[in-house]
């Protein structure tokens, strides 16, 4: 277990000092296979082959398509097309806007895959609607924030794609099961939104009747059909989810160029170039992590990690819950996708040992992790909406802060009931 002390706490010494997270993850490697003498048994040329073993893999490939898909949904009337949906649909509720904000973001993680993807899609839009209407500014960005943290969790998501890269599980059954934690995640925040309309003006806006409401949801239609195409799609085996961010980005082009007509050339290489930019930053991490997950095989730490943890006379429900702490602190300093291709080759022999299903992990790792992005000092969310507002990072942190609390309350909620999280994908299994 040393070596895992060496693999760990080098690699986070350095990511501390300012070394990008892809170098840290080789040099640590570097480091380990010197100290444990396998430097003169192994080819240097096997770090290379072990890179290009990561990348050249199908379902790998449908990262690029959905990062494409999601920056293509960016662009044009979308955002504001999806948000006029939900202000017609709860925007009336007690709690106003602050419904709208969530209900908006559980639509357009249909199509934005990351928690950055809808803050930068979205969050504008919501912040100018809420402050028009007199919302407290720290109410507006703390939802605004919160709600961003269901994208990872709803299909189709970068994150359960790696995830389930990693760990050889189904990428159909993620999607499927991420649906119901992602709606909770979404309800909790709603609930928050409500119970807050008690201490401070939450203006509402006039329910439209039902002909404009109508009308509007013709009018998000097109873009609401996304996510039940890709999961449509995947789960009836027409095609698989490699496929399936092919078929969404033709799917956006479409929307894009002959639906709305939003979309010129100019935009459309400034998405591809985004695109190539944000793909070649996420498969080179995965390229090192790759070697990364080897070495950390070839020295048996995951195995003996599984020994230990199940050796331990506690329940599965106690090392869960000290799993998902962990995951909270490390979401603090590094991005979902990056813990992910670090941490699933350490935990993946661990949770078979103690017959945890890997669907149940992976959306119980990912949703931790997600928290991070809303959390200081590197979360990815925050920063964004540092450049949206113009207001300081601390009075950021100071408006998200007290949403993370139902958000965790959901956490604890998975963890004692698995079932909420598993049912769906046995219902479809037929299990």
């Amino acid at each position: 277990m040393e070596y895992l002390t060496i693999f760990f706490g080098l690699m986070v010494v350095l990511f501390a000092i300012g070394i990008p997270i892809a170098i840290s993850i080789g040099l640590t490697c570097l480091v380990v296979l010197v100290i444990s003498g396998g430097w003169s048994a192994i080819p240097t040329e096997l770090f290379a082959l072990q890179m290009m073993r990561g990348l050249n893999n199908f379902p790998i490939l449908a990262i690029p398509f959905f990062i494409f898909a999601a920056s293509l949904m960016n662009v044009g009337t979308i955002a504001s097309r999806i948000f006029n949906f939900a202000n017609a649909l709860v925007g009336h509720i007690r709690g106003g806007l602050g419904h709208v904000n969530v209900m908006a973001s559980m639509i357009f993680s249909g199509m934005s895959s990351t928690a950055v993807a809808d803050v930068a899609g979205l969050g504008q839009l919501e912040l100018k609607a809420m402050r028009e209407r007199g919302y407290p500014r720290r109410f507006a960005v703390g939802i605004t924030g919160a709600s961003s943290i269901i994208s990872p969790m709803i299909p189709p998501s970068i994150a359960l794609v790696v995830y389930g890269w990693q760990s050889g599980t189904s990428i159909a059954s993620l999607f499927i099961a991420g649906l119901v934690p992602g709606v909770l995640v979404g309800l909790s925040l709603m609930m928050t939104s409500f119970v807050v309309s008690f201490w401070i003006p939450l203006p509402r806006s006039p329910w439209p009747g039902m002909r404009e409401t109508l009308r509007l949801f013709w009018a998000a239609f097109p873009p609401l059909m996304t996510p039940m195409i890709i999961v449509g799609g995947i789960w009836s085996g027409i095609f698989t989810p490699t496929e399936a961010g092919a078929i969404a980005s033709i799917y956006a082009l479409f929307l894009g160029f002959v639906v709305y007509g939003d979309l010129n050339w100019k935009s459309l290489m400034e998405v591809l170039s985004q695109t190539v930019r944000f793909s070649s930053i996420i498969l080179f991490i995965i390229a090192i992590a790759t070697f990364y997950g080897w070495l950390l095989v070839r020295l048996r730490i995951p195995q003996e990690l599984a020994m230990l943890l199940s050796g331990l006379d506690v329940s599965n429900m106690t090392i869960l819950f000290a799993m998902v702490l962990f995951f909270l602190a490390i979401g603090c300093f590094m991005s979902v996708v990056e813990a992910i291709l670090i941490f699933t080759p350490i935990f993946m022999l661990t949770i078979q040992a103690l017959g945890i299903d890997p669907v149940y992990f992976g959306i119980l790792m990912v949703l931790a992790l997600s928290v991070g992005v809303i959390t200081p000092p590197f979360g990815n969310v925050l920063f964004v909406l540092i450049e949206i507002t113009g207001l300081p990072f601390e009075k950021v942190v100071a408006a998200v802060a007290p949403f993370i609390i139902p958000i965790l309350l959901v956490i604890v909620l998975l963890v004692i009931f698995p079932g909420i999280v598993t049912f769906l994908p046995d219902l479809f299994s037929g299990r």
